[in-house]
């Protein structure tokens, strides 16, 4: 385009503005808010455009309908702290502490905006304020009873002793303890049934092992009966989940090395807790090395790595014709694994697969959770306790010990409807067993 003579030297319509305005973007003068070498990056930040349609998909905007409990808000907040315009205090640990990780946020979200990651960062920033009990409990359970596992037996071992002198809501979270179960370790190896297909390593997992094992022996019997040979290495510890959501990513990445050694010869590397299976996907991003990501690459959640190999079809009833499936947030946002379960329990002769009203929305365990936001947590437990008891199930699949324990202490809360239904929780992979059992009953 030509420009008129007149108009040379002249400054662009508009661009002169009065002394002092600019336009909205970082301020020169100031610095960021953040500590250390773990922070929200910029880049992530920055691929938020606040559009918002995040906010429907968010458990804790859904029930407060407050900005700074959605993920567009807590992501401002981040902002304004890489700014420099806010200081990590007490209101911005606010706004993430009452954030459930569920990660619903980035399944809605068209800019792909890597929530999860950028909600492990922004709490190790927090950490350091905790203060009183949280300061002294978290650091010792996080750092020291779930990252030693004879330990973590050891307060298994003790519960009935000390469950008595727990506060009321603690008592009602954790399960039984089934100390028969703790007195046999599982099976280093166990052979394949029939002809070989492969080995693979299996995650028993901490919370999972201990108060679930049941359902590692269930894993390993379905492996072993279609055709793999199944290795539980002694070596391998907490995965570290837990501890890289709530702001110990110091602890995490000790614990992921640690698991490198153990599952080093591994081909693959099943998990049948989905928060576990998540976080072994993103060991690569935790430690940033070739080594981790090449082991992110063989991780396979238990459902999803049946699905794909193909299983023998059932030929008997576990002794049920309908189960309520249950998404765990980090089997069906973070793996996106959906219907990969529901498959494979379909094949079972004689059984309905019934889905639960706002499947999608986060129960409420979140880990931590439930202990450290009683309040938002026993709101989020008792609307799917209530959409769960809807169904008309005796038998709900959870994927997820977190899960599990939310909602078995949900169903509990409805009192005696629920417990003269005489619903049972299960994994999916042990509904998967009793069908296999029941057609060896039926031979």
């Amino acid at each position: 385009m030509q420009i008129e003579p007149e108009a040379q030297g002249r400054s662009p319509l508009g661009a002169r503005m009065p002394e002092g305005t600019r336009f909205t973007g970082p301020i020169p003068t100031l610095v960021p808010a953040w500590q250390g070498t773990d922070f929200p990056a910029d880049a992530d930040l920055d691929r938020c455009v606040a559009c918002g349609l995040c906010l429907p998909h968010c458990p804790t905007y859904r029930l407060t309908g407050e900005e700074s409990a959605s993920p567009r808000g807590r992501i401002a907040a981040m902002r304004l702290a890489a700014e420099g315009r806010t200081g990590v205090g007490a209101t911005f640990a606010r706004f993430m502490d009452l954030c459930l990780q569920c990660r619903a946020c980035e399944d809605a979200c068209p800019s792909h905006v890597p929530f999860g990651r950028m909600m492990k960062l922004a709490r190790v920033q927090i950490e350091p304020l905790r203060r009183g009990q949280q300061g002294l409990a978290r650091p010792s359970g996080l750092g020291i009873a779930l990252a030693h596992p004879r330990l973590l037996t050891t307060m298994a071992l003790l519960q009935p002793l000390v469950k008595p002198f727990l506060n009321k809501r603690l008592r009602a979270l954790l399960p039984p303890a089934r100390l028969s179960e703790l007195s046999a370790p599982l099976p280093r190896v166990t052979e394949p049934t029939g002809e070989a297909r492969g080995t693979v390593a299996v995650l028993s997992g901490c919370v999972q092992d201990r108060w679930y094992r049941p359902v590692n022996r269930a894993t390993i019997c379905v492996l072993a009966r279609n055709g793999w040979r199944v290795v539980v290495p002694r070596t391998q510890v907490c995965c570290g989940a837990l501890q890289a959501h709530n702001g110990r990513l110091d602890v995490a990445r000790k614990l992921a090395n640690a698991n490198l050694r153990a599952f080093e010869d591994a081909d693959v590397v099943v998990a049948n807790a989905a928060g576990c299976g998540a976080h072994l996907k993103e060991y690569g991003e935790l430690l940033g090395t070739e080594a981790a990501e090449a082991f992110s690459s063989k991780v396979r959640d238990l459902m999803e790595f049946l699905f794909e190999e193909g299983i023998e079809p059932p030929t008997s009833n576990p002794g049920f014709d309908r189960v309520a499936y249950h998404d765990a947030c980090h089997a069906l946002h973070a793996q996106h694994v959906y219907e990969q379960p529901r498959a494979l329990l379909r094949q079972i002769p004689d059984l309905d697969v019934l889905e639960i009203a706002d499947g999608d929305r986060c129960c409420g365990g979140a880990g931590l959770y439930s202990v450290v936001e009683p309040q938002m947590s026993d709101e989020l437990m008792r609307l799917k306790a209530y959409a769960i008891a809807a169904t008309g199930a005796r038998v709900i699949a959870s994927s997820n010990p977190g899960c599990t324990m939310q909602i078995a202490a949900g169903l509990r809360m409805l009192g005696s409807d629920a417990e003269a239904a005489g619903i049972e929780i299960l994994h999916p992979v042990e509904i998967l067993d009793r069908a296999y059992s029941a057609g060896e009953d039926h031979a």
